[in-house]
């Protein structure tokens, strides 16, 4: 078996899940302040409100699995994207805070306040992951030692920012389709409208990312270059955008959900494939890039992890089914709701 490869793969899968599961929760928070009444903002938080917590079980295990098997890389990435991070935790934080907190009191200013607070922290968090995504696939400054020798603000270049609103838009279009297949009624017909602008949200910055990267980042493309069948997976891609809109025309909310899911399985294939088998890529000096085999734990660290991985990575996705399972349906206020 080639344990680093699997292990890359299970990073892969972990990240995936995040993706997937946060994204959403996200472009909720991204798109809360278009809802206009309380109501329809309590509804938008009570939509993710039993999920958003174990969402992100999905980043804190995704992390641990990096620290165990590629620990070189989460040393590297810790901290070289230091301020980056810790801006991100905060982001985080402050928004849950603002999930938690936001209808303790019946003020209009109180909540006005947490509303603004979970909007911005939700944007600013995808932003902040769109702009790591961009530094690893563009690469960063790194010296024979394996340490980062940039800056914060040499990591926020025109091509990581570019990712970073891409990464805003796509997480917009998920969550607004989520909150249509979560919700009833009026708000319901009225966030529909949302998903249209978001989707051609996205696909303007999907397709400004992709001709930048084409143009400025040939390496992407290299292993597809040297497999030249897998040139349907794009094509799947694009495939599965076009069919979100297809789906909320038939009013199919769910399979729009699915294909909105789809293409970011799809999407986190291309990167993980365009950079592998590096997982940093240093820049302007390849040679000391960070990849699976050269800078992972031992082969006995990763059988050990391996075996945890299969008995725990099951209990995760059996509690985010069961959860899911649950609070299946349209969302209902009651004196519990936030």
């Amino acid at each position: 078996m080639d344990l680093h490869l699997i292990w890359f793969i299970l990073l892969g899968i972990l990240l995936t899940g995040y993706a997937i599961l946060d994204g959403f929760d996200l472009g909720v928070g991204a798109l809360h302040l278009f809802s206009k009444t309380d109501q329809e903002r309590r509804l938008m938080l009570n939509s993710i409100g039993p999920v958003w917590d174990g969402n992100e079980v999905w980043l804190v295990t995704g992390g641990g699995a990096m620290f165990a098997a590629f620990p070189d890389v989460y040393a590297t990435l810790a901290s070289g994207f230091y301020l980056a991070v810790y801006l991100l935790i905060f982001c985080l934080i402050f928004r849950a805070v603002a999930i938690e907190f936001r209808s303790k009191r019946e003020g209009a200013a109180w909540r006005q306040s947490w509303d603004i607070a979970f909007c911005i922290s939700s944007i600013l968090s995808a932003f902040l992951f769109g702009v790591v995504i961009g530094n690893l696939i563009w690469g960063i400054p790194l010296g024979s030692d394996k340490e980062f020798q940039g800056t914060f603000f040499g990591l926020l270049h025109p091509y990581a920012l570019l990712t970073g609103l891409t990464v805003v838009a796509l997480c917009m279009m998920h969550g607004s389709i989520y909150v249509v297949m979560k919700t009833e009624g009026e708000f319901h017909d009225r966030a529909r409208g949302w998903v249209k602008n978001c989707i051609i949200f996205f696909v303007i910055m999907y397709v400004i990312l992709t001709m930048a990267t084409l143009l400025y980042v040939p390496h992407m493309v290299a292993n597809f270059q040297k497999y030249p069948v897998l040139f349907f997976i794009p094509v799947a891609n694009l495939l599965l955008i076009a069919n979100v809109p297809r789906e909320i025309y038939h009013k199919r909310d769910f399979m729009a959900f699915l294909s909105s899911c789809g293409a970011i399985v799809v999407l986190m294939f291309l990167l993980g494939f365009g950079i592998f088998p590096n997982l940093v890529l240093s820049n302007p000096h390849p040679e000391f890039s960070l990849n699976i085999y050269q800078d992972s734990s031992s082969l006995k660290t990763l059988q050990i992890m391996l075996v945890i991985a299969l008995i725990g990575m099951p209990v995760v996705l059996a509690y985010t089914l069961s959860i899911y399972w649950i609070f299946r349906g349209k969302v209902k206020l009651d004196d519990h709701s936030y």
